[in-house]
Protein backbone atom coordinates (compact mmCIF):
# COMPACT_ATOMS: atom_id res chain seq x y z
CA UNK A 1 0.00 0.00 0.00
CA UNK A 2 1.48 3.51 -1.17
CA UNK A 3 1.90 6.06 1.77
CA UNK A 4 -0.62 9.37 2.04
CA UNK A 5 0.97 12.70 1.85
CA UNK A 6 -1.34 15.11 4.06
CA UNK A 7 -0.40 18.81 5.17
CA UNK A 8 -0.07 19.74 8.60
CA UNK A 9 0.14 23.49 9.75
CA UNK A 10 1.51 23.95 6.68
CA UNK A 11 4.33 20.91 6.26
CA UNK A 12 3.69 18.16 4.64
CA UNK A 13 3.83 14.95 6.30
CA UNK A 14 4.07 11.24 5.06
CA UNK A 15 2.23 8.22 6.79
CA UNK A 16 1.39 5.02 5.93
CA UNK A 17 -2.47 4.44 4.03
CA UNK A 18 -4.66 3.88 7.06
CA UNK A 19 -2.72 6.27 9.62
CA UNK A 20 -5.66 8.16 11.78
CA UNK A 21 -4.82 12.24 11.67
CA UNK A 22 -4.04 11.94 15.50
CA UNK A 23 -1.26 9.38 14.84
CA UNK A 24 0.11 11.50 11.91
CA UNK A 25 0.15 14.51 14.28
CA UNK A 26 1.82 12.65 17.09
CA UNK A 27 4.38 11.34 15.13
CA UNK A 28 4.74 15.10 12.97
CA UNK A 29 6.18 15.65 16.95
CA UNK A 30 2.71 17.58 17.54
CA UNK A 31 2.03 16.97 21.56
CA UNK A 32 -0.76 19.65 21.73
CA UNK A 33 -3.27 19.45 19.06
CA UNK A 34 -5.18 22.96 20.07
CA UNK A 35 -5.65 25.21 22.43
CA UNK A 36 -8.57 25.62 24.76
CA UNK A 37 -10.47 29.07 24.19
CA UNK A 38 -8.77 30.40 27.76
CA UNK A 39 -5.22 29.14 25.39
CA UNK A 40 -4.68 25.92 27.32
CA UNK A 41 -2.88 23.55 25.34
CA UNK A 42 -4.80 20.35 24.36
CA UNK A 43 -4.27 16.89 23.49
CA UNK A 44 -5.57 13.49 22.71
CA UNK A 45 -6.52 11.65 26.19
CA UNK A 46 -9.12 8.47 25.26
CA UNK A 47 -8.23 7.86 21.70
CA UNK A 48 -11.56 6.51 20.67
CA UNK A 49 -13.33 9.65 20.21
CA UNK A 50 -15.58 10.03 23.51
CA UNK A 51 -13.44 13.11 24.97
CA UNK A 52 -12.87 15.43 22.36
CA UNK A 53 -9.79 16.31 23.23
CA UNK A 54 -8.11 15.79 19.72
CA UNK A 55 -9.85 18.01 17.85
CA UNK A 56 -8.55 19.75 14.71
CA UNK A 57 -9.96 21.67 11.62
CA UNK A 58 -9.51 19.11 8.55
CA UNK A 59 -10.20 20.70 5.07
CA UNK A 60 -11.51 23.64 6.66
CA UNK A 61 -13.84 22.03 8.57
CA UNK A 62 -13.23 22.89 12.27
CA UNK A 63 -14.02 20.35 15.31
CA UNK A 64 -13.04 17.21 13.69
CA UNK A 65 -11.89 14.34 15.94
CA UNK A 66 -8.80 13.32 14.66
CA UNK A 67 -8.47 9.77 16.54
CA UNK A 68 -11.44 9.05 14.46
CA UNK A 69 -10.23 10.40 10.80
CA UNK A 70 -8.16 8.73 8.73
CA UNK A 71 -5.50 10.50 6.61
CA UNK A 72 -6.33 11.20 2.64
CA UNK A 73 -3.86 12.06 0.21
CA UNK A 74 -3.52 16.07 0.25
CA UNK A 75 -5.48 16.47 3.40
CA UNK A 76 -5.03 19.75 5.40
CA UNK A 77 -4.96 19.43 9.19
CA UNK A 78 -4.65 22.82 11.25
CA UNK A 79 -3.72 23.07 14.43
CA UNK A 80 -3.05 26.21 15.31
CA UNK A 81 -7.15 27.40 15.59
CA UNK A 82 -8.75 27.82 19.09
CA UNK A 83 -11.39 25.41 19.23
Amino acid sequence: MPDVTLTIDGHSVTVPRGTVVAVALARSGRRAFRRSVTGQERGPLCGMGICGECRVTIDGIPHVRSCQTVCQPAMEVRTDERA
